[in-house]
């Protein structure tokens, strides 16, 4: 398998493309708490038990939002799977050659990223806050969509598939509660266009 050569600008871009920023939470979370989130995305990762552990403790108030949090986290993979299948079913030759998830390469990227677009949903829930983006990070990630031609139709849709899948894995009283974190980034990379 050949491995892509990225150019200096997607390179760049990328590192840049941080959607998630905790500067606006200071006045609800204390800072050994924002210190978790922010430890868990400089990773790239998803937050621990240890660390939802740690933030209940912190803010008290997240007692209620920790245990769907896990539950979204855990199951992550066949969540990305229903978005995966619900973007297959709408645009059936996008992983074809010509269409706009070719080849395999781009669409492992695609999927790599509704993981990562989950991930950054899950830090809004567990901190309670529907503004857990960064603008200048989506301005960037933009950038990026643009120069890679990222059909951005597929990721929306893929995006509201992974709402769907969630909200599916959590009892009917919590859809409500949580549908926002999903909104807030559905409604962000709309914007894109």
């Amino acid at each position: 398998m050949t491995k892509t050569v990225l150019s200096e600008t997607v390179r760049e871009l990328i590192q840049k493309a941080r959607i998630v920023s905790f500067t606006t939470w200071q006045n609800t979370h204390p800072p050994e708490s924002i210190q978790l989130f922010q430890a868990a995305d400089d990773g790239g990762r998803y937050l621990s038990d240890e660390d939802l552990q740690q933030i209940q403790q912190l803010v008290p108030s997240t007692a209620t939002v920790i245990p769907l949090t896990q539950e979204l986290r855990d199951r992550v993979t066949e969540i990305v799977d229903e978005a995966r299948n619900q973007v297959l079913e709408a645009f059936p030759n996008i992983t074809q050659p010509g269409g706009g998830l070719y080849p395999a390469m781009r669409a492992d990227a695609c999927w790599r990223d509704f993981w990562h677009f989950l991930r950054c949903i899950t830090y809004g829930i567990a901190g309670q806050r529907t503004d857990y983006t960064s603008s200048e990070g989506l301005h960037y990630m933009q950038l990026l969509y643009q120069e890679l031609q990222v059909p951005l139709d597929a990721m929306v849709v893929g995006l509201e598939g992974i709402k769907t899948a969630s909200l599916k894995r959590v009892e009917v009283g919590q859809q409500a509660q949580i549908a926002p974190y999903f909104d807030h980034l559905i409604e962000q990379l709309k914007l894109f266009k």
